[in-house]
């Protein structure tokens, strides 16, 4: 098909507060790739994020597939489709706000092999679109809602909005949530700058936490074919640290701890560069003192486990206090006092020693509440003990 080909299709248009408009109409599904396509997740070269939607779901897709081509089946439900400005609305009648409503004709540029030539992005919707596109049928029309916008950052905004009620994989969501500025539920929008903070230290080549994040952008890579992945380095471990235990670390210290003094001033804005600061130079200061518990995921090592970077945001927290009147601590300070503390963990090997009759072999403590809790007490205890009454 030619690019400039044109689809008309029976539409009706919907005012929707005082600028937005939304078109309903049905199409056949195995018409919807050749106007709209998917808008994948992924990092451009300066590791900003591109796109928002998951890989295909091979087994659900196939679920769908064989649902379509049985007798009878109905998909009641739209898809929703972001257009460009290059859709056109001719409407048979004006809206009015006592008729809110339009009859009218969309015309919806039809694209070629080129995919970049497409007009519209799926926003909800893809696993059933790939579904139809892959069924043995003729024909299976399904109805469309869409909206206009030449911003990908709005389709993001939809595409959570529209999914964080669905279970959708939390990391997906929280990965999208620094590049969005919608309003959001009162949960989102308590982990939209956690997951700020967790990007940064996922993908600024200064933090000691460079691409060991796992997320949907970083998954898990075992060095033997590292060398294969966009960014990676042989024999380095990629994603072996999940996001939730990073983001739970960090949440921890904004509500009261370490990162709490550099929440918004009077200014309102919070001092994110000095969070940032003192989280490379603690987590640094980790990895040179743990350098044998690091680089490995958290079947290797409990350091690397939800555990282990939840219980070390908790004495990252305590090593502050204890430098308060020097303001943040350095990698050395940080280091000095992490290297006292080193006998007592047993990230990889051994027993961990929490009192009479209360050793845990290194692997059996595990990321539960109650085990994180047993740790952290204890090294925050130890701590104390061993550091406190020192000199800063």
């Amino acid at each position: 098909m030619s690019e400039h080909q044109i689809l008309e299709l029976p539409a009706l248009a919907m005012r929707q507060g005082p600028t937005r408009e939304l078109y309903s109409f049905a199409v056949d599904g195995k018409q919807l790739h050749q106007i709209a396509q998917v808008s994948r997740l992924g990092r451009s070269d300066t590791e900003s994020i591109v796109g928002y939607q998951r890989p295909e779901v091979i087994s659900h897709i196939a679920e769908i597939r064989n649902y379509v081509e049985s007798a009878g089946a109905m998909l009641p439900n739209a898809i929703v489709v972001a257009f460009d400005s290059r859709l056109t609305f001719r409407p048979l009648q004006e809206t009015t706000r006592s008729n809110p409503s339009a009859h009218g004709h969309l015309l919806i540029p039809v694209g070629d092999n080129d995919s970049c030539a497409l007009p519209g992005w799926i926003v909800d919707g893809q696993q059933r679109a790939a579904a139809i596109r892959d069924a043995s049928v003729n024909s299976f029309p399904v109805f469309v809602t869409a909206f206009i916008t030449d911003s990908v950052a709005e389709q993001r905004e939809q595409f959570i909005l529209v999914n964080s009620t669905k279970p959708l994989p939390k990391g997906l969501i929280y990965e999208l949530l620094p590049s969005t500025d919608v309003e959001l539920s009162t949960q989102l929008q308590r982990k939209r700058f956690p997951a700020q903070l967790l990007e940064q230290l996922n993908f600024d080549p200064r933090s000691p936490l460079h691409r060991t994040i796992q997320t949907p952008t970083t998954p898990f890579c075992d060095p033997r074919s590292a060398s294969k992945g966009k960014g990676s380095k042989p024999g380095t471990f990629q994603g072996f640290i999940k996001d939730n235990s990073v983001l739970r670390m960090l949440e921890n210290s904004l509500n009261d701890g370490a990162l709490y003094r550099f929440k918004p001033r009077g200014d309102g804005k919070a001092d994110t560069e000095g969070m940032l600061q003192h989280l490379f130079a603690f987590w640094e200061a980790v990895r040179q003192v743990f350098s044998e518990s690091w680089n490995l995921p958290p079947t290797k090592s409990r350091l690397t486990h939800g555990v282990g970077i939840i219980s070390m945001g908790h004495l990252m927290d305590a090593i502050t206090d204890r430098f308060r009147n020097q303001g943040t601590p350095t990698v050395n300070q940080f280091a000095g006092d992490l290297e006292t503390m080193k006998p007592l963990c047993s990230w990889t090997s051994g027993y961990w020693n929490f009192g009479p009759g209360m050793q845990r072999k290194w692997n059996e403590v595990q990321n539960t509440s109650k085990d994180i809790q047993l740790v952290a007490n204890y090294l925050l205890v130890q701590y104390k003990r061993l550091v406190w009454s020192a000199p800063a």
